[in-house]
């Protein structure tokens, strides 16, 4: 790498660490309508960071819900690729707050690493490739491809307007490759390459019995209580080793190959050390027949996300709740419609809702596909040499359990794949209290970042 891009971002060390506080300060959550001021807040931040790093013509760009920020940099000329780089600076909610060392939205550095919501997902990871592009811009003037930046506001909450956003800015944003700042490496010293996520639906099943709580020891044994009813219907879902039972869910599923399931079990596994990480004392749990990473990457999931109804409160309250409520969410794998899940889960639901009480299902709207990248696409090449480059030992191929639409939206909207390439690590805590995002990956990026886009701005094709 030109020695004139490390020494910038050596000089310029604690600089960006402070703008990365600064960053990650704003509360930009956007399934929180009280913080939608926030949302915009962190776009104004991100559109004069950009500015400062020398992309002038960025903007704030209104998908139809939360803002997004679009710029770019065409000055590579004809000759030369057209690359994406994508990210969003939304984050989730901070609850519950109690249980977080420092205040989520006061970043703290302790021992390397920076406290607070959105630090590792993805404000930390989504600032890398800016400071990448200052960096190569303050060496030489120029770029080594041509660069557009787009960065949404609305990721967490499923980017329910961005496929109508993309559809009408298409040529706005096309280009030949995607790199994604939003994903993670798996750990530390071992660097991966995302090659596939999951798809995701999800729903919300309420339950009601009578008008209102009704006192148990009256009416115990003679009115269906809608909490017991609801667990009827869950339990219906799922055997007790984990197979999903509903009716029509694994129609669109295809087999694993003999292939996929030798390229999963290279990569590294100690299962003593994957639940310690997960923090899981007794067995791990699921579908039979799989590995761990084979259920968690390429197999379908139902999961009960929230459960709720009757009283909380300390202490007891004798009462047969009117109602009971439950968040499930699907993951799903290559070939599974979501529209076709969401329909065999609401038929499910419905047949096996038990006698005296009504249930109903809410359907999100927020849907997504499951993603699949090549391994051999020129765009992994170029991230696998750089990968090898900057860790010195070459990267391993997995999926991830997660789900990124934006990837389903640019293969299907815009035609082409999208290079997961980011330096998170599974095991900071995103979503979840007392969230990090490490110092030394917010820098090793930066060098990741430079090397990548030169390496592009290298290739014969994309």
């Amino acid at each position: 790498m030109n020695e004139w891009h490390h020494d910038h971002l050596e000089r310029s060390r604690q600089r960006y660490t402070e703008e990365l506080l600064q960053f990650l300060s704003i509360p930009s959550v956007s399934s929180l309508s009280e913080h939608a001021g926030d949302v915009r807040r962190a776009a104004h931040w991100v559109v004069e960071r950009l500015g400062a790093a020398g992309i002038e013509n960025a903007e704030i760009l209104e998908p139809g819900g939360h803002p997004c920020v679009y710029g770019e940099w065409l000055g590579a000329g004809e000759g030369k690729p057209t690359v994406l780089i994508y990210g969003h600076f939304d984050t989730q909610p901070a609850d519950p707050v109690e249980l977080w060392s420092s205040p989520p939205f006061e970043p703290t550095i302790r021992d390397g690493r920076v406290y607070a919501r959105g630090s590792s997902d993805n404000k930390g990871n989504m600032l890398v490739p800016i400071l990448a592009i200052e960096a190569l811009l303050a060496s030489q003037g120029s770029l080594p491809v041509n660069l557009k930046l787009f960065f949404e506001g609305e990721e967490e909450i499923g980017s329910p307007f961005l496929s109508a956003f993309m559809e009408a800015h298409k040529e706005r944003l096309a280009c030949d490759l995607v790199i994604s700042a939003d994903g993670m490496q798996s750990r530390e010293e071992t660097p991966t390459l995302v090659v596939g996520w999951k798809g995701l639906c999800s729903m919300q099943i309420d339950v009601r019995g009578p008008g209102v709580d009704l006192h148990s020891g009256i009416y115990g044994g003679a009115v269906q209580n809608p909490i017991h009813a609801l667990a009827e219907i869950l339990s219906s879902m799922r055997s007790a080793e984990g197979t999903i039972l509903v009716e029509g869910f694994f129609d669109q599923v295809a087999p694993l190959t003999a292939a996929e399931r030798a390229q999963f079990a290279e990569f590294p596994y100690d299962e003593g050390e994957y639940k310690r990480a997960v923090r899981v004392e007794g067995a791990l749990f699921g579908e039979p027949g799989y590995s761990t990473h084979e259920r968690a990457w390429a197999r379908p999931t139902l999961e009960v996300n929230g459960i709720w109804g009757g009283f909380q409160g300390e202490g007891v309250k004798t009462v047969i709740p009117s109602e009971a409520h439950c968040k499930i969410t699907c993951r799903l794998v290559p070939d599974q419609d979501p529209q076709q899940i969401l329909a065999v889960m609401k038929a499910h639901i419905e047949a096996n809702t038990p006698p005296g009480v009504s249930g109903s299902v809410s359907l999100s709207p927020a849907t997504a596909s499951a993603y699949v990248m090549p391994i051999d696409h020129p765009g992994n090449r170029a991230a696998h040499a750089v990968m090898e480059e900057i860790y010195g030992h070459a990267p391993h191929y997995i999926r991830q359990g997660g789900t990124l639409p934006v990837c389903g939206l640019f293969r299907d909207l815009l035609g082409v794949y999208t290079v997961i390439f980011a330096f998170a690590l599974e095991d900071e805590n995103a979503h979840a209290p007392d969230e990090f995002f490490r110092l030394s990956s917010f820098e090793r990026g930066q060098l990741a970042y430079c090397r990548i886009l030169e390496t592009l701005g290298e290739s014969e094709s994309l």
